[in-house]
């Protein structure tokens, strides 16, 4: 399992992203930038996780707290986007393509990739951990 999330000071504001696979740190990675939104760091803590997976055997779940992502995958957004010609149920050009593009690239080459919902800030460990890495991260770019 490899937990993930993102923060932002401000939507937009300085942001960071983090993922997870144990409270001890190893294997993690974070980041930021200082001008995003909250979006954009759920989405690049998701496209890191499985980027730094690439090579691993076996499946991958990625546990998060965005239904943006989670719902993604899970009702397959995705697939009527690309349909569409990257437009969104209202026809509206999807946000954050830039990202999507290679999450779903990255998640359907591994093929074995899933997405779980865990709720916010309800005391699990682990998503408490990726989420202060997050907010640490972001802080780099306050």
């Amino acid at each position: 399992m490899i937990y993930t999330d993102g923060a932002c000071s401000g939507n937009p504001g300085p942001g960071g992203w983090a993922w997870a696979t144990s409270p001890t740190g190893e294997p993690s990675a974070s980041g930021g930038t200082s001008h995003t939104t909250n979006q954009r760091m759920e989405l690049m803590a998701a496209l890191e996780a499985v980027r730094a997976h690439v090579g691993q055997a076996g499946p991958i779940e990625i546990r998060s707290d965005s239904t943006y992502v989670v719902h993604c995958f899970r009702d397959s957004w995705w697939v009527g986007w690309q349909k569409r010609g990257w437009k969104n149920s209202q026809r509206q050009a999807v946000a954050n393509r830039d990202i999507w593009e290679p999450l779903i690239d990255a998640v359907n080459q591994r093929g074995d990739v899933t997405f779980t919902w865990v709720k916010a800030h309800n005391g699990e460990p682990m998503n408490e951990h990726v989420d202060a890495l997050a907010v640490a991260a972001s802080l780099g770019f306050a």
